[in-house]
């Protein structure tokens, strides 16, 4: 389809005009004024371009682009004014992120020539988004399968908190939820780094020492390094880094970073995480909660609470009692299935925990172990279709 652009103005022959020079040369839409152009957005949007006249009754050129650019953030901005002053100006690029500024009158070539060079950037842009967004969920699948070959344990962990981080921040009503649930997600990420024996030890209960201890401590650090050159990834590996840092302060990596300045994101994490660990020792319901509100210091009080009204239970399981159980060989197993038992190897050691969704690579781990005789079929998962 013909990238289309919406030519806003109050003066009905100007609009008329606007049709006899470029109805063949554009696609385009024309609104008489900024009420109407706001239900063209809505209805018939989003447009490639937005030109708009500076001075219209009711909304000005600057509010329709400001409310432009919150509905419709790719669509590239543009403004016709016949009052060329500099706080126009200066107002239009800060408010609208205009893209060009043109006078009044505009000779119809010049103004072809800018509506041109503005689809011209919109393309630029919608190619520069799909490769970014291509590398970003690239990256992000990566790092998932990675974390699943090297520390599975790990992998389950972050899926389930991802699950719960999606339930807990939409009932807070808080956004980006991306951020977040990324952030859950790829939150253990740093244990890809530990060394084997540690992690069986952590698998174990298995006193760590001192060395061991430092390393595991670090883990936080070692997540946000991993993320942080990855673009539109900054802010999660910003949540990453003060997951295990205190509401008042201490933990890692007890820079003084506190209370509401430590990120939303990572003050969620610490609370369902620690959550996680005590519902994995049995001790959920006002027991958890009465357990966490002892630890003075840990937790941001009010979503502590908040935490136990949306959730008063359980964490969000990705295995639910409503869905039949498959026992299933392993050629059968799907990217997607819900492993509802763990599997483990001959030895005891575990593979892939209960209420881990299994990818790609952890379907190929399970397999290459498959044929060294380490672990026995069927696998018991749920799909969620079923």
């Amino acid at each position: 389809m013909k990238p289309k652009i919406l030519f806003v103005d109050d003066d009905s022959s100007l609009l008329a005009a606007f049709q006899r020079n470029y109805r063949n040369r554009f696609s385009f839409d024309i609104a008489l004024g900024g009420e109407e152009a706001l239900r063209l957005l809505q209805s018939t949007g989003p447009y490639a371009v937005v030109l708009a006249d500076m001075n219209m009754p009711g909304l000005s050129g600057i509010e329709v682009l400001e409310r432009v650019r919150e509905l419709s953030p790719g669509s590239v901005r543009m403004m016709l004014t016949g009052n060329a002053d500099q706080q126009t100006a200066i107002n239009a690029v800060n408010r609208g992120a205009v893209f060009r500024f043109l006078n009044k009158p505009c000779p119809p070539d010049i103004l072809g020539s800018a509506l041109e060079a503005a689809l011209q950037e919109h393309q630029m842009r919608q190619l520069e988004r799909e490769l970014l967004e291509g590398t970003v969920s690239g990256s992000i699948k990566m790092l998932t399968e990675v974390l699943g070959m090297v520390a599975p344990d790990a992998l389950g962990r972050g899926q389930r908190l991802r699950d719960s981080i999606t339930r807990f921040a939409r009932w807070l009503k808080v956004e980006p939820l991306w951020e977040l649930e990324i952030a859950a997600l790829l939150s253990p990420i740093g244990y890809a780094a530990v060394p084997p024996a540690i992690l069986h030890k952590l698998a174990g209960d298995s006193d760590l020492t001192l060395g061991e201890a430092a390393i595991v401590r670090r883990v936080p650090q070692i997540g946000h390094n991993l993320l942080v050159d990855i673009p539109r990834l900054k802010t999660v590996a910003t949540i990453l880094l003060y997951q295990d840092q205190h509401f008042d302060g201490t933990g890692f990596p007890a820079d003084g970073c506190q209370g509401a300045a430590l990120p939303l994101g990572s003050r969620l994490i610490k609370i369902l995480n620690d959550r996680l660990t005590l519902e994995a020792d049995g001790v959920v319901k006002q027991a958890a909660f009465n357990a966490m509100r002892l630890r003075k210091g840990l937790y941001d009080p009010q979503l502590l609470e908040q935490s136990f009204a949306c959730l008063s239970t359980f964490l969000v399981n990705a295995i639910s009692a409503e869905r039949k159980v498959l026992p299933l060989p392993l050629n059968k197993l799907q990217p997607g299935d819900i492993i509802v038992s763990d599997i483990r190897l001959s030895g005891g050691a575990l593979l892939v925990g209960a209420g881990s969704r299994l990818t790609a690579m952890g379907i190929e781990r399970i397999a290459n172990f498959a044929r060294l005789g380490e672990v026995q079929e069927p696998f018991f998962i749920q799909r969620e279709e079923t």
